[in-house]
């Protein structure tokens, strides 16, 4: 009761946000985290299961990511719950609203588009989308793709 006090004071004089208080409520139960992680505050983790979740370092979350570590729709019919682990190696980026399901392992300097849903491990090196989510390109021809095109168009900012 006392810490729900404090943090309920901690959040109306901006100390912190709900999300880093959930963030941090997850680190408690298990989950585990690398450096240099952005964007995590802002996803929908799975509080339940969060310490399934392994993040690993340089990763970049857009806004509303989801990390799904159970799936109860086999619940009602076989009275069992896939709970499995959620592995982001280093260097990942997921889009806004990207969907990762039980059982995902998403290799290193992967990208996965926002609105994906991502229902099978992601190869190292490959950019994913779609629903469900399947290989679209290779991250480094993905990068070169947009390398080119920063030099003919005004759509690229650094900030």
């Amino acid at each position: 009761m006392f810490n729900r006090i404090v943090n309920s004071l901690k959040i109306r004089f901006g100390r912190k946000s709900l999300e880093d208080l959930t963030t941090e409520a997850c680190l408690r139960r298990g989950m585990k985290v690398g450096e240099n992680c952005h964007g995590l505050g802002g996803s929908t983790i799975d509080y339940a299961h969060c310490w399934l979740i392994e993040i690993g370092n340089n990763v970049t979350f857009a806004p509303q990511a989801y990390l799904l570590a159970h799936d109860a729709s086999t619940k009602r019919y076989l009275n069992y719950t896939k709970i499995a682990k959620i592995v982001i190696e280093d260097n990942v980026f997921i889009g806004a609203r990207a969907l990762i399901m039980p059982g995902v392992r998403i290799g290193k300097n992967a990208i996965v588009a926002a609105g994906s849903v991502v229902t099978k491990s992601v190869p190292e090196g490959c950019v994913v989308g779609g629903n469900p989510a399947r290989i679209i390109a290779r991250t480094d021809e993905y990068i070169q793709k947009h390398r080119m095109r920063m030099q003919h168009a005004p759509v690229y900012d650094r900030s």
